[in-house]
């Protein structure tokens, strides 16, 4: 495992903007005027789009401030029209994760949490039963019942954006949480909340959907993490896995590995996400691993 960052001494500059000659340039210029020692450094031309996307993980070993920084950054954002993000690379990311009754993700990201795998701060969990209060509380995190029916579940989203508001939550993780997020709830999260699915979308949709694709023969079995969107499992995807099976694997058995896989590829969306390392791109993300 790589060593944390060291708090005000490493951060990360994330942008994007129309691409142009002297990007690269005017960006590391400016590190180096605030003595920065570029640590490690990706970029990527979206030829198709015309625009330029970067990520540049620094350090300094002047007295510069994050501040600072920023405040020195602007004339070259609005130079180059650039829209940008600069963070203390040691921060954690504030993470509120949502559950149903399926808590395979949540107790994988719980425990990667724990050994320090993810740099994330997990302030809540909610969900809208109570089949993991006990898990929540054998790691010391406070558990939201939030009960959701049709006609409960507007109040039931507005407690949810107030734990966001008064939490400070930078990332909401949809871990396993089976209710349909409404419209105004997924524009209010745009750009941080994550979900976790199975990729049998959309040709086996409904109750059973293992069932359902161990009756067809498939020989695929894999998940997807995205961003939501108002568009319900069609938001621009991070990271997605699949693992090979063959007749000889049950249903349940499609069922464990299916959500080894779903662990596996929201616990790496989660941390790319933490780490700055995904740039949205349209409908599309950009992916700095």
């Amino acid at each position: 495992m790589s060593p944390r960052p060291q708090p005000g001494r490493e951060f990360v500059l994330t942008l994007s903007c129309p691409d142009r000659a002297g990007l690269v340039h005017a960006v590391t210029s400016y590190l180096v005027t605030h003595s920065g020692n570029i640590l490690e450094s990706q970029q990527f031309d979206d030829r198709l789009q015309d625009r330029f996307f970067m990520r540049v993980h620094f350090d300094v070993s002047g007295p510069s401030s994050l501040e600072d920084l920023r405040t020195g950054f602007g004339p070259v954002a609005e130079a180059y029209r650039i829209t940008w993000r600069l963070h203390d690379a040691s921060t954690p990311t504030r993470t509120l994760i949502m559950v149903s009754k399926f808590g395979h993700c949540l107790n994988d990201l719980l425990f990667r949490r724990s050994t320090g795998a993810l740099n994330i701060e997990i302030p809540a969990i909610v969900s809208n039963h109570r089949d993991f209060e006990p898990l929540a509380q054998n790691y010391g995190i406070p558990f939201h019942h939030i009960p959701v029916t049709p006609d409960t579940k507007a109040e039931a989203e507005a407690r949810l954006l107030r734990l966001v508001d008064e939490l400070d939550i930078d990332l909401v993780v949809l871990a396993r949480y089976m209710q349909i997020l409404s419209d105004d709830l997924c524009k209010q999260l745009e750009g941080r909340a994550i979900n976790i699915h199975h990729s049998f979308l959309p040709s086996f949709k409904g109750a059973k959907p293992y069932v359902q694709a161990h009756q067809r023969g498939v020989k695929l079995v894999g998940a997807t993490a995205h961003y939501v969107t108002p568009d319900l499992d069609e938001g621009p995807i991070i990271e997605q896995d699949v693992v090979r099976v063959t007749h000889s694997h049950a249903p349940d058995e499609l069922v464990t590995l299916g959500r080894d896989v779903e662990a596996q590829v929201l616990a790496r969306a989660v941390q790319w996400h933490s780490e700055s390392r995904v740039l949205v791109n349209g409908h599309c993300t950009v992916v700095f691993r």
